[in-house]
């Protein structure tokens, strides 16, 4: 009995059950009740979690008084570009990566996921981004006819060049989108887009001196601008395409894999930098307005309509409708991407906020790789919301639009065109389109980044659908009974039981 007992004692010991005076094994005390956390160390750990962020409105904060005390004293233009220069090297760092990390992102992403998810994905996102952009429009509309605010006499300010885009057919637009698509060189797509001109021919008549016509014949030509559609897309292929190859394409996925890591990782170091780019983007930007009083009294009610209407459609239209598909906190999701949405009112350009809001998804909202890798590119280049909601009818020309700063006023010269009216009043929209456009940046990226958040709520919740009908089945399946197994066993059964009765 004594050593029955001693084995029962050792058991228990081997199977964790020591006693409770005895110390724990590799020198770890019993566990004790843990101190309260006083309200310092709450504090403190409050703000090193959030230290970026904090840094980050401070910075705006900070370039909002630097910027309103310098404008007191004369300066001369040279002065002003010395202001906003460390914000022009955060500018230049930003749209270093882009490349690099829409095309490797892409490619990792489309070569990781299945053809049919990556089907799936790509089509949520897209019902996602034109929902949220017809919503956009009609908030638009309305906000016109309550607010109107083409009903006041506006006198233009003399100071204003007529900086105004060029005439262009809409039919030549939607072109230049489609040859965007495919780009002819994959080099110059990185620095060059396509884009229509048009030249004056003369068409001889009968007589070939008196009676001839004029036709405006359209040319193609290069324009400067990163073609980032057509990297889009050909990224995504050229993933499939890898995917297609089996194990032929592992060597070039992994090598795609590795260099978009590495390049999250400058994004990293960026991401430190970038509060103080944004406190002299911001100052500089404030320095170089003028005559702002005359300026926000004639246009007074445009501006209104198009804040208030990127307030509602980015502070209610957008958490409200992340809350109904996935009933989270919308709000807690907005702070987990500040840093990038502070990044795009600060550049003004949802191609350099990318790479921000990208690290921001993964790090603070938990998004996946594949789905923020993949999505967020996408949305960068046909999420406009801010554009189509401030032109009113733009949702069509909005797509594709360029990821640049002032780059929606080319869709706005589309739109005149297309309703008739004279683009040559566009520079009154440019005088105040450094604030216009820096709201309608912060409104795509933010709906870029919920779009995101909503494809990883589908996809967590098909997985888990999934991991349960499988575990329904594992439960179900009882084992098959097959005759051969049933007379086999009966066989051994009486073999034994005559062993039993020889023995």
């Amino acid at each position: 009995m004594a050593s029955t007992v001693d084995m029962i004692e050792s058991s228990k010991e081997s199977n964790g059950e020591a006693h409770l005076d005895e110390p724990m094994p590799n020198g770890l005390d019993s566990p004790k009740k843990s101190t309260p956390e006083t309200l310092s160390q709450r504090v403190l750990r409050i703000v090193k979690a959030n230290l970026l962020v904090i840094l980050t409105v401070a910075g705006v904060i900070v370039g909002v008084f630097i910027g309103l005390g310098v404008r007191n004293v004369t300066l001369t233009r040279t002065q002003v570009i010395y202001i906003g220069f460390p914000g022009e090297i955060l500018i230049r760092l930003l749209k270093m990566i882009i490349i690099p990390l829409v095309v490797c992102s892409l490619v990792s992403g489309a070569a990781s996921i299945d053809p049919k998810a990556l089907g799936k994905l790509g089509g949520l996102a897209m019902l996602f981004f034109l929902i949220t952009t017809l919503i956009a429009s009609s908030i638009g509309v309305v906000m016109a006819f309550i607010i109107s605010p083409g009903s006041v006499s506006v006198s233009k300010p003399a100071y204003l060049e007529e900086d105004v885009p060029a005439h262009k057919e809409i039919i030549d637009s939607f072109l230049d989108l489609i040859r965007n698509i495919f780009p002819s060189n994959l080099v110059s797509a990185a620095f060059q887009s396509y884009a229509t001109s048009y030249k004056l021919m003369k068409k001889n008549g009968t007589d070939g001196i008196t009676n001839f016509t004029v036709e405006n014949v359209p040319f193609g030509t290069d324009q400067d601008g990163m073609n980032i559609l057509g990297l889009v897309v050909f990224a995504i292929v050229f993933g499939v395409a890898l995917r297609k190859l089996g194990e032929e394409g592992e060597i070039l996925i992994k090598f795609f894999n590795a260099f978009n890591e590495a390049t999250m990782v400058l994004v990293s170091w960026i991401m430190w930098y970038a509060p103080i780019g944004i406190m002299f983007l911001v100052a500089g930007k404030i320095v170089e307005m003028e005559d702002v009083a005359s300026l926000f009294a004639s246009l007074g009610k445009y501006i209104a309509c198009c804040l208030i209407g990127h307030a509602i459609h980015g502070a209610l239209v957008l958490p409200g409708i992340y809350f109904i598909i996935t009933r989270k906190n919308p709000y807690t999701f907005l702070w987990g991407i500040f840093t990038a949405l502070a990044t795009a009112f600060g550049t003004s350009s949802s191609s350099a906020a990318l790479p921000l809001m990208i690290k921001c998804v993964e790090e603070k909202n938990g998004v996946s790789k594949h789905i923020s890798r993949f999505i967020l590119p996408i949305g960068a280049t046909v999420n406009m919301d801010g554009a189509a909601l401030f032109h009113v009818t733009a949702t069509a020309s909005s797509v594709g639009a360029a990821g640049i700063p002032s780059g929606g006023v080319l869709t706005l010269a589309i739109i005149l065109e297309a309703i008739g009216l004279p683009t040559s009043d566009i520079s009154l929209i440019l005088a105040v389109d450094w604030l216009v456009d820096r709201t309608c940046t912060v409104l795509n990226v933010e709906g870029d980044a919920f779009g995101a958040g909503i494809l990883q709520f589908f996809v967590d919740r098909d997985a888990k659908r999934n991991g349960a009908e499988l575990s329904e089945v594992r439960l179900e399946a009882a084992p098959e009974s097959s005759p051969l197994i049933s007379k086999r066993s009966d066989a051994q059964k009486s073999g034994s039981g005559e062993k039993e009765s020889s023995m």
